[in-house]
């Protein structure tokens, strides 16, 4: 399996005995303060920082530290303003995107949770994910491993990790504006898989139980059930959902009373507590409220911070170690400072930096890709990443299906296409034609849908949809 982050977890080892504390009576609030939480993002921030090397990166071939990213941007540190020794020209995000934007990116055998890591990680980087480059769509390139035989997931089914990851990278990497670049028809059928992957104690692992009753019996995880959950609700699901209430109470039936730790299956640490926090922080569940202060009055926030070496802001992966971990920090920051599992970036402090950066037109004669759903409004949804090489700076949508007819992956997304040429009102795709006030509407990066027209601009990165109904 490929886990979007450090390889610890590739196998589960058997659950370790449970030493979680049911609660009854809680006090009314927890012992780490504001105070407390403030100098630990800002210790976190200074370790974080320490991690980057002399040419700028936190990124290389294989899992690195690029998910410094999503901490830093939590904790209110734009990544462009990340620089070693002061030197703006190897800022961490221009120093990332170059890398995202070579050839050779992730490696000869990418798997789909190298470019989710790239997705989450871009945009908290304040790098429009669909538009790192004339070459680069992140977003593509995530649509390129939809299992058509098994709509809903991406990746071999059996790593569901990589569906998981799919909805945090498609629902949490929006678009500048905030809003939603994905159609709803495909973050349902990815909320249905995660739904269905939910085990029986409330939580989930990376491995896919779907409609295996022995596997779903078997014990959860920390750390998937906070990015499971987080999932569910950056796809819009309410944190009041009875799916997402089971993955609360899973989580706080694994609270260690004496430390607030989070029972793991590979036992109490840092990393799983960050994941399990970072879940709560992604459905707007407090960790430090009363419901996850045990009875010796101590919450996950108040483990992490007892992990925590200050001043010097590391985390330690399990308490007894001694020196502090990376990737450990990268979690437990994270979680400290509210984050899910990516988050907005913050406004650069950088004179003339901005906020964003991305693509701005195809490039002509570039190769590149473009993200495209196909939802005939009979519930059989196509997902597909298309090759597109564009002869100018905007193409058409006419273009695109054209091309998607011979150069899309998974192959099937688009079969036919009437009219097919000119200009004028896409009439039936597929073999479905318009009948009556059902017709073929196109909608870009989550805008409203409107007439399909074979002249509609289609511009560098659009994230394209087209569904069929009134």
């Amino acid at each position: 399996m490929s886990l979007p982050r450090t390889s610890r977890r590739l196998a589960l080892a058997v659950p370790a005995t449970l030493g979680a504390i049911a609660l009854s009576t809680l006090p009314a609030f927890a012992t780490s303060t504001p105070a407390q939480i403030a100098t630990s993002k800002t210790n976190g921030v200074a370790y974080l920082k320490s991690l980057q090397a002399a040419d700028g990166s936190y990124a290389g071939s294989g899992l690195s530290n690029e998910w410094a990213f999503s901490a830093f941007a939590a904790a209110g540190t734009a990544v462009v303003d990340v620089a070693p020794g002061g030197d703006t020209t190897k800022n961490a995000r221009t120093v990332y995107r170059n890398l995202l934007s070579t050839a050779g990116w992730p490696s000869a055998t990418p798997v789909v949770t190298d470019y989710e890591r790239g997705a989450l990680n871009a945009y908290a980087a304040g790098i429009d994910p669909a538009r790192v480059s004339a070459s680069r769509n992140l977003i593509a390139n995530i649509y390129g491993y939809w299992q058509t035989a098994e709509p809903g997931y991406f990746g071999p089914s059996a790593n569901f990790n990589g569906t998981v990851f799919a909805a945090l990278a498609l629902g949490g990497a929006k678009t500048q504006a905030g809003s939603a670049r994905v159609p709803q028809a495909l973050t349902a059928a990815m909320v249905a898989r995660l739904r269905a992957n939910q085990h029986n104690d409330g939580g989930w692992t990376y491995q896919k139980v779907e409609g295996n009753p022995t596997a779903i019996n078997t014990a959860s995880d920390i750390d998937m059930t906070g990015a499971a959950m987080a999932a569910l609700c950056v796809s819009g699901v309410p944190n009041t959902d009875a799916d997402v209430v089971q993955a609360k109470n899973f989580l706080k039936g694994k609270l260690v009373s004496s430390s607030g730790a989070f029972n793991s299956l590979y036992g109490v640490n840092t990393s799983s507590n960050g994941w399990g926090v970072s879940g709560l922080n992604a459905c707007g569940f407090n960790p430090q409220s009363a419901e996850f202060t045990t009875l010796a009055t101590k919450t996950p926030i108040d483990f992490l911070l007892a992990n925590q070496y200050n001043p010097a802001g590391g985390f330690k992966y399990k308490p007894a170690d001694t020196t502090p971990s990376a990737y450990s920090s990268i979690d437990a920051l994270r979680a400290v400072a509210g984050g899910g599992f990516t988050a907005a970036p913050p406004v650069p402090v950088a004179p003339g930096a901005p906020q964003w950066v991305a693509q701005s037109t195809f490039t002509p004669g570039t190769a590149t890709k473009l993200a495209l759903t196909v939802d005939d409004g009979a519930g059989n949804l196509k997902v597909c990443a298309v090759s597109f090489t564009p002869t100018a700076t905007t193409a058409t949508l006419g273009d695109v299906l054209a091309a998607a007819t011979g150069a899309a992956t998974p192959s099937g997304c688009v079969t036919s296409v009437t009219p097919a040429s000119g200009t004028g009102a896409i009439t039936a795709l597929n073999g479905k034609a318009n009948s009556g006030s059902n017709t073929w509407k196109v909608s870009a990066d989550g805008s409203a849908f409107t007439g399909a027209l074979r002249e509609t601009t289609v511009n560098v990165g659009d994230t394209i949809a087209l569904r069929w109904g009134a």
